[in-house]
């Protein structure tokens, strides 16, 4: 009885008992959603330095089986580059050895960020909305307001796994 009172399927009343309060599951598993925060499922970065050749990026990209890799400048988030932004640049025919990545990455203050105190739900809307496979997980660095520390990364396969463990612990 403690267990659903705390939960918020029951209702203790002094003098009454218990009282079922009706609540749809559905208004359980958006509670249990809206708990998570991004550090509980995020996962390691991706990370390179932009002056990094489009080469090194792309055979990064590959060895570690990614959609996208952050790129830093001394040590603070600057960009990313994708998959569609390596493909473009040697359709492009550049020299993907000597060029390097920071010159076709996306430059911030355009890329999309989440801190890791942040709602895993507010990470998938941002996701959608930006139409993107992952996010940079960054907490403030010193100094200037974008002057991001990259801590993590969340992706569309995170989000997943925690509807699939969500489903299964039910």
């Amino acid at each position: 009885m403690a267990i659903l009172t705390m939960s918020g399927i029951l209702d203790a009343r002094p003098k009454v008992g218990y009282i079922f309060l009706g609540r749809p599951d559905i208004d359980i598993v958006a509670e249990k959603i809206s708990a998570i925060r991004v550090k509980d499922i995020m996962s390691v970065p991706v990370v390179m330095e932009e002056d990094k050749s489009i080469y090194d990026a792309a055979v990064y990209m590959f060895t570690e089986d990614v959609g996208s890799i952050f790129i830093t400048q001394d040590g603070y988030l600057s960009g990313v580059v994708s998959r569609k932004d390596l493909l473009r640049s040697a359709m492009g025919r550049m020299n993907l050895n000597n060029t390097p990545v920071g010159m076709i990455m996306t430059r911030m203050p355009k890329v999309v960020v989440v801190l890791e105190y942040e709602s895993i739900l507010k990470a998938a809307i941002q996701m959608i909305e930006h139409e993107i496979d992952s996010l940079p997980v960054v907490e403030n660095g010193e100094g200037m307001e974008r002057n991001y520390k990259v801590t993590g990364r969340i992706t569309k396969t995170n989000i997943t796994r925690m509807f699939v463990e969500l489903g299964t612990n039910i």
